[in-house]
């Protein structure tokens, strides 16, 4: 399973920590230095079947620097894909990618519901 985070994310390192106590083994990855692609984050949100605005980050400095909120319902999904692929700070994190699973954000439930089903391994 690969684990998108930010190490300084009080969110992240609660995830971790829970990953670790289920004995999930997970890659680490560091969204500030190896920001999720377009191509990626298309993947992702397919995957997910979330809505894509539930990608962005949206208490971040970045995005409220941005204007985002105003901006983000007059944007295409490609303009979307296109700017969130620019700087991993945009992102909503922890991000758990396994196969046919993709968890943006860290609420317990949903991930303990997912390794019950035998979706994180």
């Amino acid at each position: 399973m690969l684990f998108v985070e930010y190490s300084k994310c009080t969110t992240c390192k609660k995830a971790k920590k829970w990953l670790e106590e289920n004995g999930i083994a997970y890659t680490d990855r560091a969204i500030k230095e190896e920001n999720p692609t377009e191509e990626e984050l298309r993947e992702w949100h397919k995957t997910s079947a979330l809505p894509l605005k539930r990608f962005f980050n949206t208490s971040g400095n970045k995005y409220k620097e941005l204007g985002l909120k105003d901006k983000l319902p007059e944007m295409s999904e490609e303009e979307q894909y296109r700017l969130l692929a620019t700087d991993g700070m945009l992102v909503k994190r922890p991000i758990a990618v396994a196969d046919h699973l993709v968890l943006v954000g860290f609420k317990e439930a949903e991930w303990e519901a997912a390794r019950q089903e035998g979706k994180m391994s």
